[in-house]
């Protein structure tokens, strides 16, 4: 890591959280990735498929609450 950006990374890292928030949105927001060729069409057959075995049974929903409580048990907050 360059100097500069160990420095900058310093400075953020004192910010408030919202603040820190703010930033990391504006600096993610700054770079202009293009998506893979074929992962928007890949995402679409995904989702595809998930609804068709979900309407055949083979899949089922779970609550989000559930879902939510799970992730505590394994990923406890820091």
């Amino acid at each position: 890591m360059s100097a500069t950006l160990d420095a900058l990374s310093q400075d953020a890292l004192v910010l408030p959280p919202d603040q820190r928030l703010t930033l990391a949105r504006r600096l993610l927001e700054s770079v202009d990735l293009e998506p893979e060729p074929g992962a928007e069409a890949a995402w679409q057959a995904e989702i595809a498929r998930r609804i068709e075995r979900f309407d055949a049974g083979e899949s089922r929903t779970i609550p989000a609450g559930e879902v939510f409580a799970r992730l505590r048990q394994i990923a406890p907050r820091r």
